[in-house]
């Protein structure tokens, strides 16, 4: 429709338009109608721009757009990383949940037993909980899979300038994401109590103190002290199922959302 119709149209002209045919003028009046009431047309906008962006990322495949059918370095599973760091991120989600129902972040003794309440709950899923050792694996072999996944993510990014701009903000996130993933299978780590986790935390502890300036104040926010303990598994256990799965959630649709967006990156 040229520019001056449209002007014709926004003054009322087009009741007298000839060309228009009674189903036209019928859906032009319904759509005004709406449009005054509930900002149809913007929506509509929306959904087109949404639509176009989702079916033009990739018109036609790498390999035909730069002829890169003898390029070695070229491979097309190294651009399912993110996808896979996703599906691994989901699985750790269920069977943590599932975990969760048996698990109780307790660093105290049961009456008349050496090891923690924590240590027995993690034999017991181990032991008499059916398919209860299965669903520790699973949770276990996910989580190294997605922190390997990550990072290969994160190298083919790299090594591909897919960093650049305009993509250099969505970068920085990921730069987040894998912190925040490392976090993630440290604090889950510690959760078991035993004596590697107990360890685990000594170490973490020690590097938190080493910050300058603010070492005290992170050992007591992250660790309850100055040395492991208690108040140590209990903030493990609420950074790791209460904090970090919904800050690492909303980040994570932040960064599909921003890809979504950008398209792709390709190669250079």
């Amino acid at each position: 429709m040229s520019l001056e119709r449209t002007e014709e149209f926004d003054r009322g002209d087009w009741l007298e338009d000839k060309e228009l045919s009674r189903v036209e003028r019928g859906y032009l009046l319904t759509l005004m109608w709406l449009d005054k009431r509930l900002r149809l047309v913007d929506y509509l906008e929306l959904l087109e721009d949404a639509y176009y962006k989702t079916n033009l990322q990739m018109p036609k495949s790498h390999t035909e757009q730069y002829n890169l059918d003898n390029k070695f370095w070229y491979w097309y599973p190294l651009y399912s990383l993110g996808s896979l760091s996703i599906i691994a991120y989901v699985l750790l989600a269920i069977s943590g949940a599932l975990l969760g129902f048996y698990y109780s972040p307790s660093a105290t003794s049961a009456a008349g037993a050496d090891a923690t309440i924590a240590y027995n709950q993690i034999v017991f899923i181990q032991t008499d909980l059916n398919f209860g050792f299965m669903l520790r694996s699973i949770h276990r072999w996910a989580a190294q899979f997605m922190v390997a996944a990550v990072f290969l993510h994160m190298i083919r990014v790299y090594f591909t300038g897919a960093y650049k701009e305009p993509r250099e903000l969505n970068w920085i996130l990921g730069v987040v994401l894998i912190l925040l993933t490392l976090l993630f299978g440290y604090s889950g780590y510690v959760l078991p109590w035993n004596q590697l986790a107990f360890w685990a935390a000594q170490i973490g502890l020690e590097m938190a103190l080493s910050v300058p300036l603010i070492g005290e104040w992170a050992a007591q926010l992250l660790f309850g002290g100055f040395s492991p303990g208690a108040p140590t598994l209990m903030r493990m256990y609420i950074l790791h199922v209460f904090v970090l799965p919904f800050v690492v959630t909303s980040l994570i649709a932040i960064h599909v959302g921003i890809v979504w967006m950008q398209g792709i990156a390709e190669p250079h």
